[in-house]
């Protein structure tokens, strides 16, 4: 029979701002953690105020929280001193669960020894039940009235994870359970055991590209008279790339949420010469030190405090040195390796390798291969210009060949209901620089719209590396020249090849709906009587 545990507390005075102001997630946690430890939560009783306890009257709005299947539930919402009131009511019950023998632990979050949980201490201390927790005030009050904490610390520093991991070791440590924390974003405790599993580039580089996009619309500031200024801020953002991505690598490699940013915060700052594939190794690095010393840290007894210090701390500048002393030289050099073949290609027949880079856009991001390879591709370009060869590409053969599909498809479209598809999609290319799939259904359903998409990104490709043009997408149209290295060819690129897909488009469109009305001609004459 699984081990049962009481989860009692509030959200505390410093806990507030740590993670005590969500309740819902910092149960899930705990829940999530006794799962992976085989431990049964019997009994939850949680009251969340709207503001720290520390300043918190009365009359502050507060509800009552506790578990219902797995699955945290407000019971009731009111004043601070009616959901204490309940809460003791409840904390009477789970006494009474205490003495029968249904309860075989506590976990305290920040809980009230000396009033509201006043009742169940007492009877957990006289049957000596064990206890895990954190709250230093209420951890000693507890502790003078008899009840034995196995795993105690301050809320400084933490975070739900890190918080409910320290509390279920403790137990399963006294309880001789085995027990692997679960620190990913899954349930998967297999997969949370080796968190270089989690590592993926493409995963890190997508999810960095708001930082990119950011540097870009600063550099088309920057081309603004009288805003010239602006470039230092260019500058400074083109610096701090390495310290986003390694951020970015170390919170999805750890798991950590908070732990892994300070984590990787610590090691891009320290990666900065190596560049953003820099950044990423020494994010890499952080975020798996950040797991595994967090880990070991908690199976050694340290307070919840002092593990969250080590394994943020301590994994970041790991990680960081690593990259400074020895990774740095190696990743820029790889860095500027790819962007120097570009270039080279680019030199030697621009027209050429502009052509083929727009005829393979399309095959590549319906084959899956845009965001895993062209994308990351993209973003180490623009770390040196903030443009990219291959982000003019994107826009001219990917957008603007969407955008000239779904325009042709709301003018003259095969039916009305295409008609109305087309018209959510194109503001969003046009609009926003994205969302090329929108042209999927019209190009899937006719092959000449798919051979015209095609087409239509070589040709606009083709110019491209004609002018030499390095720009990007994931912003508007309008604003894309301006972020680009030749606005006037960008713009002649850009129409050229929504002008050819969407003439093509409504050709197809016409053939089709020409093939339509002779089919249905001819099954009405063939009805008619002779």
């Amino acid at each position: 029979m699984p081990k049962r545990i009481a989860v009692v507390g509030s959200s505390g005075g410093n806990l507030f701002g740590l993670g005590g102001d969500d309740p819902e997630a910092l149960i899930s946690e705990i829940v999530r953690q006794s799962d992976a430890a085989n431990i049964e939560i019997s009994h939850v009783q949680f009251v969340a105020a709207k503001r720290s306890m520390d300043s918190a009257n009365e009359d502050v709005p507060a509800s009552l929280w506790s578990l219902r299947e797995e699955t945290p539930i407000r019971l009731d919402e009111g004043t601070l001193e009616e959901m204490n009131g309940l809460a003791r009511e409840m904390d009477g019950n789970l006494a009474r669960m205490i003495e029968a023998g249904e309860i075989d632990a506590l976990v305290f979050v920040s809980a009230d020894p000396d009033g509201v949980n006043r009742t169940s201490v007492e009877a957990a201390a006289s049957h000596g039940l064990p206890a895990s927790g954190t709250g230093g005030t209420s951890i000693s009050a507890a502790q003078k009235r008899g009840l034995d904490f196995v795993a105690a610390s301050g809320t400084t520093g933490t975070t739900n994870r890190t918080r409910a991991v320290s509390y279920i070791s403790g137990l399963a440590r006294e309880w001789g359970l085995s027990y692997r924390p679960v620190i990913g974003a899954t349930s998967d405790a297999a997969s949370d055991e080796k968190p270089w599993r989690r590592i993926s580039l493409p995963s890190i580089m997508i999810s960095s590209l708001p930082a990119f996009i950011a540097m870009a619309l600063v550099l088309a500031i920057g081309k603004i008279p009288g805003l010239d200024f602006m470039e230092d801020v260019f500058t400074l953002l083109i610096d701090a790339l390495p310290v986003v991505v390694a951020v970015v690598a170390a919170r999805k490699v750890s798991g950590l949420d908070e732990v892994g940013v300070i984590a990787g915060v610590v090691a891009g700052v320290l990666s900065v010469e190596g560049g953003i594939l820099g950044g990423i190794v020494g994010g890499i690095i952080a975020g798996i030190l950040a797991h595994q010393l967090l880990v070991l840290t908690l199976a050694r007894r340290f307070p919840a405090t002092t593990a969250n210090i080590v394994s943020g701390g301590l994994s970041g500048l790991i990680g960081g040195l690593i990259v400074y002393f020895a990774v740095a030289p190696v990743a820029l050099a790889a860095g500027d390796g790819i962007r120097t073949a570009i270039e080279w290609a680019v030199e030697v027949n621009g027209i050429l390798a502009g052509a083929i880079a727009g005829l393979l856009i399309w095959p590549a991001i319906i084959g899956g291969v845009y965001h895993s390879a062209i994308l990351p591709i993209v973003l180490l370009e623009m770390e040196r210009s903030g443009n990219s060869f291959f982000g003019a590409i994107d826009m001219v053969g990917l957008v603007m060949v969407a955008a000239g599909i779904t325009l042709a498809n709301i003018i003259y479209p095969r039916t009305t209901a295409e008609r109305a598809m087309a018209s959510s999609g194109f503001p969003i290319n046009v609009g926003f620089g994205t969302f090329v799939e929108a042209a999927y259904p019209f190009m899937f359903a006719d092959r000449l719209v798919f051979f015209g998409a095609i087409v239509s990104a070589g040709v606009g490709g083709s110019l491209v590396g004609l002018f030499g043009i390095r720009g990007t997408a994931y912003v508007p149209s309008v604003v894309a020249p301006f972020v680009s290295n030749n606005a006037l060819a960008f713009v002649a690129a850009m129409l050229t090849s929504a002008l050819l897909a969407l003439s093509i488009t409504l050709f197809a469109n016409w053939r089709s709906r020409n093939a339509s009305s002779e089919k249905t001609e001819t099954k009405a004459s063939s009805k008619s009587p002779s």
